[in-house]
């Protein structure tokens, strides 16, 4: 018996067991595609496909272009930076992110990487691993969080959360948002003047053009000298050649990085393989929103956007992105 739908997910490496088999008992044909498919291998899946579900793939105009039969792209996770979203909507394709699943998620991630850093668990880790214990000297020496100040560069859903978690912790914490309309933060408008203040910064803007390298040289030499910088939007917010020189300098007190330009990080044979061997940085592979409880929200929210799709519903836009809001068909919008 053919199947009634043809649905195609990329980055098959984020397992979505859930959202597969409910989708596969609808009738439907569900392909899977690893991290890295090429091009012309989604060019020939897409070209009678329904749906196309996609995390971290970049969907092109072209991949686009191949599909006159889609539906719609759902994008399981916020950034929809790696979708041609002009080309979806020359097509009446409809495009939808899952925003909210991992708001205090990755705000929790973001923290425990600017506690990392603070209380130099890195470096501490490796010598109990190799030494069985650190007597208290200087090289140890830790920093309370309270009385510090943070810049939020972004205060959407995940820095709002982060700025509530850090005045927990009595941190004075500022906010640069240019498109935010009222923040629980000190504004700052400048970005700059801001960095000049902060003893951590931390990055929660989305990727787009006029956020993509938003922090480089000039930027980071604003920083405080041994202030920390934390990552877990998009890699490409950062201009990470400026970033690399900033440590190799010294400037920087530590990093904490869940994401990259280029994924996934490798020991060796990425632009940033020496950040392994630096103490003052502490990497995550992008699994921040990687929770059972976010993981749960997120699959729910996923099979809700493709059941509209699949019964030929408008498909709920939940994000604020303006990039989505300019949507004119085949949607709807929730705040």
């Amino acid at each position: 018996m053919a199947a009634r739908w043809k649905i195609v997910r990329t980055d098959r490496e984020l397992e979505m067991t859930r959202v597969d088999e409910r989708l596969r008992a609808l009738g439907a044909d569900v392909v899977l595609l690893p991290d890295g498919t090429p091009e012309d291998v989604l060019v020939r899946e897409l070209a009678d496909a329904d749906l196309l579900l996609m995390c971290y793939a970049h969907i092109t105009r072209r991949a686009i272009e191949s599909a006159p039969k889609l539906r719609a792209i759902v994008k399981y996770g916020v950034g929809i930076d790696a979708i041609d979203i002009a080309a979806a909507r020359e097509r009446g394709v409809p495009v939808v992110n899952v925003p909210t699943y991992a708001e205090e998620t990755v705000a929790e991630g973001a923290f425990a990487l600017l506690m990392a850093l603070a209380k130099r668990f890195k470096p501490i880790q490796h010598a109990m691993d190799r030494d069985g214990w650190a007597w208290p000297e200087p090289r140890w020496l830790a920093s309370d969080l309270a009385g510090k100040t943070l810049g939020l560069v972004g205060v959407g859903r995940i820095g709002r959360s982060m700025a509530r978690m850090a005045g927990a912790f009595r941190m004075q914490v500022l906010g640069y948002d240019p498109h935010a309309t009222d923040m629980p933060v000190e504004r700052c408008d400048d970005l700059g003047a801001m960095l000049a203040r902060c003893d951590a910064v931390s990055i929660h803007c989305v990727l787009n053009g006029d956020t993509r390298h938003l922090i480089g040289a000039p930027e980071l030499a604003r920083m405080k000298p041994g202030a920390w910088l934390v990552n877990v939007s998009r890699g490409e917010i950062i201009d990470e050649a400026a970033l690399l020189a900033a440590l190799q300098a010294g400037r920087l007190g530590g990093v904490g990085l869940d994401v990259y330009g280029r994924e996934p990080l490798a020991r060796a044979g990425h632009p940033l393989s020496a950040l392994y061997d630096m103490d003052r940085v502490v990497l995550c592979p992008h699994l921040t929103f990687y929770t059972r409880e976010a993981m749960q929200r997120l699959e729910d929210d996923t099979l809700a956007r493709c059941l509209e799709a699949l019964q030929g519903r408008p498909l709920t836009v939940a994000s604020r992105d303006p990039r989505l809001r300019a949507q004119t068909a085949g949607v709807r919008f929730v705040d």
